[in-house]
Parts: structure tokens; C-alpha cells; sequence
């Protein structure tokens, strides 16, 4: 049941959010040699992770904040809910998002709420979504390239299905999506705050719209499920539910294009290793695991100090932001063996990138399925695959967010 309500395109067309990405999370090539000298200098450092990197600090408050970048601080920052709040987020996604977010709250009103989205998102519920809608639509955009035996996978493939498979999953009308698209990535754009505040609030009147009206007439789509599920009695307040719509364009579509993106590129780069795969796809899910902790999409999480408290032999005020660097963690050489090198054979251990304790990325399960549904379709569809020799090799790049902007490859013989 598609709906027939209409979402706003920011005021501004000729706004573009697309191009804000470098100034939101950095050009930089290589972060890591950087990140692991102020790891071997101090586990935690004062000054706030963006000015390090030479960013713009953006939506944060005039208030000390603090760099984390020992795993062991980063671990307990991640999961000592006592000591360290996930409020710190309210000051940026908290704005766009809407302040129902369940990434700004702490227990015990955010496992109250996190247990419905759980009970949606386990694997066995979101498996059959697999063959059910990203094979139909990495089909589609597949289908469109192969005959030309080349592609920019980024523009034409990656930048692309997640977001489809969310319109899809909402069951949102095909000729709103390049709209959706740029609000979803508008909301991000803390730079300029205004932009972002203004993509939060038309995707939230849209919702509002939205949640109403499959309640009155509910199909089995995502919207209706959220808005019907039930867990112990309690059901999603509508701010709640909303804010989690427009958190879900943004954390299940843009992280899922820049880790599809990485771990293709990452593949490409290391054909032997892309080789082993195709012989044997039984090694796709220890490929997937180890492009998250190898070049993960988003590096860096926010919590902010409940207490006054020591953290790495630092003191750190209450009220205070912390950037933990979950990169630093994921390539740390005292968990991982020659961190900096991708390895889809390394013992596996536990990254970081989709965060530790109760914050822990509840769509986890789904971002997977649809990294390993597009990497069986390339494995499927694009023989041979290969860079362009007569085109710029990929870079991925960034300090707070992760991806290459371009992917150009030759396929077939």
C-alpha cells in the first residue's frame, strides 16, 4: 500500500547534500597513523576528536570534551551506563533526529523502547527480507549497468540500494526517493545546522503523516509494523517511532553504502583474497566482519560524562562530551595482528564499529544481510570483476564517516 502523501524537498533545490560530506566528516586519507600516535602517547586526551582532525566543531555545546582512543577506555565508555551517558547526542542528532531518539537516552527508558525495535530486527525476522526485497532491487540497478561491462559501483550501485531497500521496506513511493535520499543525508549536515534542522523536521511531518495513516489502514510493511508491535505491554510513542523513521534513512542507508563500499574496494584491492571468495562463499561473512573493523564506516561515537569520574588516569568532569574512537580499537595491535592490513583470514574477534554495551547497533542483523545479499549479486553478476585501468583508483577517505566516492570497474572478459 504505497502512500499518497507527499514529502517536502528542502526550500533551497538548489541545495545539494551531497557535496557537504567533506566538510561534515573530512577529506583525510589515511586517519589511522594519527589516531595511533595519540594512542601511544595517552589512552584519553583533551580536545574534542573534529579539531584534531581539523573539522569544524558543529551543534556542540561550550563544554570540555575529551578524545578516547585506548581500547580499554573505550570498552568502559561504551558500557559503563553509571559513569557515561549517551545524552551527550542530543546536541547533535538529538536536533535533527528529534530529542525521541533512543540513541540520546539512557535506561531505563531506552531498553523500554529498545526492546520493540529489537524484537523487529532479530536475525531470523530480518533473514527472509534478503530474498525478499535487496535481491529484487540490487537486481534492478544491476541490471542497468551490466550490459556496458563497467560501472562506477558507488554512484551506480552502492550510494544507491540501501536506501531503495528502506523505501521498500516502507513501502514509500518510488518517485519520492531521490527526496528521501536528500534529507536523509541532509540531516547530517551539522555544518550547516540549519539544513539539517530543516531535513528533521520535513521528514517528521511526513511521518507523523505517514504513521497515521497505516494505523488506520496497516499493511505489512515496516511503517505498520513499528506502529503495531507490541512487547510487555508497552507500544512505540509516536515520538519515539518517528524519530527512529528518520534515524533509519541515515543509519541503515548511509552506513550500509559506506561499508558495501569499503568492503568491495577492500576486495578489489586484495585479489587473492577476492579469489578465495569466490571459491568459497562460505568465507563472505568473516569478509564482512573484517571491512567493518578494518576501515569501519562511522569512527567515531559520543557519550558524555554522568559523574565526575577518572577515565585513562584523565580527569573528567560531569557534563563533559567524549569522542571514542572506536577506529582506534579496531585497530589496535594489541588485539589485532598487524591492525592496518585487511585480512578476511585474521582470528576473528569483536570490532567495535557497530558499538559495545546497551547501545549497541540494533539494526546490526539487517545491515549484514544486506551486505551479503550485494556482495553475492557482484559475485553472481560481474565476472571477472576488476578496476578500470583507465580511470582514477578508489580512495576511501574521511576522519569521522568512511567511504570512497567513486568505485570505477570493468567486469567480463
Amino acid at each position: 500500500m504505497a502512500s499518497k502523501i507527499a514529502i517536502q524537498d528542502f526550500d533551497d533545490i538548489t541545495y545539494n547534500p551531497f557535496d557537504s560530506d567533506e566538510i561534515n566528516f573530512g577529506a583525510t586519507l589515511d586517519p589511522y597513523p594519527q589516531i595511533a600516535e595519540w594512542r601511544a602517547t595517552a589512552p584519553v586526551i583533551e580536545g574534542d576528536y573534529r579539531s584534531k582532525m581539523g573539522l569544524t566543531s558543529a551543534l556542540y555545546p561550550d563544554r570540555k570534551v575529551f578524545t578516547v582512543v585506548g581500547t580499554k577506555e573505550i570498552l568502559e565508555t561504551l558500557t559503563d551506563m553509571d559513569r557515561f551517558s549517551n545524552e551527550g547526542y542530543k546536541f547533535n542528532i538529538g536536533r535533527t533526529f528529534g530529542e525521541g531518539s533512543i540513541s540520546t537516552m539512557d535506561n531505563p527508558e531506552h531498553g523500554r523502547w529498545r526492546k520493540i525495535f529489537q524484537k523487529i530486527f532479530l536475525p531470523q525476522n530480518v533473514k527472509p527480507w534478503g530474498e525478499e526485497i535487496v535481491d529484487p532491487i540490487v537486481k534492478g540497478l544491476m541490471d542497468k549497468f551490466i550490459p556496458r561491462g563497467e560501472a562506477d559501483l558507488i554512484e551506480e550501485f552502492t550510494i544507491l540500494y540501501p536506501f531503495a531497500i528502506i523505501y521498500k521496506q516502507l513501502d514509500l513511493p518510488v518517485d519520492d526517493i531521490r527526496t528521501f535520499q536528500r534529507l536523509a543525508i541532509g540531516q547530517t549536515d551539522y555544518v550547516n545546522a540549519d539544513k539539517a534542522i530543516e531535513a528533521g523536521r520535513k521528514q517528521g511531518v511526513y511521518f507523523s503523516q505517514l504513521v497515521e495513516e497505516r494505523r488506520k489502514h496497516p499493511g505489512d510493511d515496516l511503517v505498520s509494523l513499528l506502529a503495531n508491535t507490541e512487547v510487555d505491554g508497552d507500544y512505540l510513542p509516536d515520538l519515539v517511532l518517528i524519530s527512529f523513521l528518520r534515524q533509519l534513512m541515515n543509519a541503515a542507508g548511509d552506513t550500509t553504502y559506506r561499508g558495501t563500499s569499503i568492503l568491495l574496494t577492500a576486495l578489489l584491492d586484495n585479489p587473492d583474497q577476492f579469489d578465495a571468495i569466490r571459491a568459497d562463499r562460505s568465507l563472505i561473512p568473516q569478509a564482512i566482519e573484517e571491512a567493518l573493523r578494518w576501515d569501519g564506516p562511522v569512527l567515531v561515537q559520543l557519550r558524555m560524562a554522568k559523574v565526575d569520574t577518572m577515565l585513562g588516569g584523565v580527569a573528567i568532569p560531569a557534563g563533559s562530551l567524549l569522542d571514542v574512537v572506536a577506529g582506534a580499537a579496531n585497530r589496535d595491535p594489541a588485539i589485532f595482528a598487524d591492525p592496518d592490513r585487511f585480512d578476511i583470514f585474521r582470528e576473528r574477534k569483536p570490532h567495535f564499529s557497530f558499538s559495545r554495551g546497551p547501545h549497541i547497533c540494533v539494526g546490526q542483523h539487517l545491515a549484514r544481510v544486506e551486505m551479503t545479499r550485494a556482495l553475492h549479486a557482484v559475485l553472481d553478476n560481474l565476472p571477472n570483476l576488476r578496476f578500470d585501468p583507465d580511470k582514477p583508483r578508489p580512495e576511501i577517505r574521511g576522519s569521522m564517516m568512511r567511504v570512497p566516492r567513486h568505485l570505477h570497474v570493468r567486469f567480463g572478459d
